[in-house]
């Protein structure tokens, strides 16, 4: 099984790349292949709606001339994307919005002058955050949209998994919270 991982923090060092760690370990030691992708070491231009991308139904079509395609080559090569995210403002941070708009576009032959296929139906998704407030009130709103976008986009939507931080003065990893990450992990593996 290939995992891609898109990572959306600034933050090599903050605590969903801690979350991250024991989740990738978990995943590997089932088996899986994982690959992450730092977005924001990645040339992600936003959406800006041409549609030159819905003219060729059997490639990602985009007219800009970033890292997508690079990305988008690698999510087709995959067999689960996890969103790993911090969440700011209740939502994804920006490279990964840009990066998902783009994707829509991209990878649903929807919005040409006839309607084509997804060229991702059936890809897994799964979620990894973290997030200042309790999770129910903080991710909330991410988790929502990834659900529609699934849907819109014939993505199997597997779960998801969020910590809390508790503060800049506090430590955010814990073997607890390492516990239930390495959980929802095995629970992905075995979902696939």
């Amino acid at each position: 099984m290939k995992v891609l991982v898109l990572m959306g923090s600034p933050r090599k060092q903050g605590n969903t790349a801690a979350l991250l760690q024991p989740f990738c370990a978990e995943l590997e030691s089932a088996g899986a292949e994982v690959e992450t992708v730092w977005l924001y070491d990645k040339d992600i231009r936003p959406c800006v709606a041409c549609r030159t991308c819905q003219k060729d139904w059997t490639v990602f079509g985009c007219a800009q001339q970033d890292d997508v395609q690079e990305i988008f080559d690698k999510v087709l090569g995959s067999d689960m994307i996890v969103l790993a995210t911090p969440i700011y403002s209740w939502y994804c941070t920006p490279p990964m919005k840009a990066l998902l708009d783009r994707l829509v576009y991209g990878m649903n032959k929807f919005y040409g002058a006839e309607r084509g296929p997804s060229l991702w139906a059936g890809k897994a998704v799964a979620l990894l955050m973290t997030c200042g407030y309790r999770p129910e009130k903080g991710c909330d709103l991410f988790e929502e949209g990834v659900r529609r976008y699934c849907k819109h986009s014939g993505l199997r939507y597997l779960g998801s998994h969020a910590e809390r931080h508790l503060g800049y003065d506090t430590v955010f990893m814990d073997v607890d919270k390492e516990a239930r990450t390495r959980e929802f992990a095995r629970g992905l593996f075995k979902s696939m």
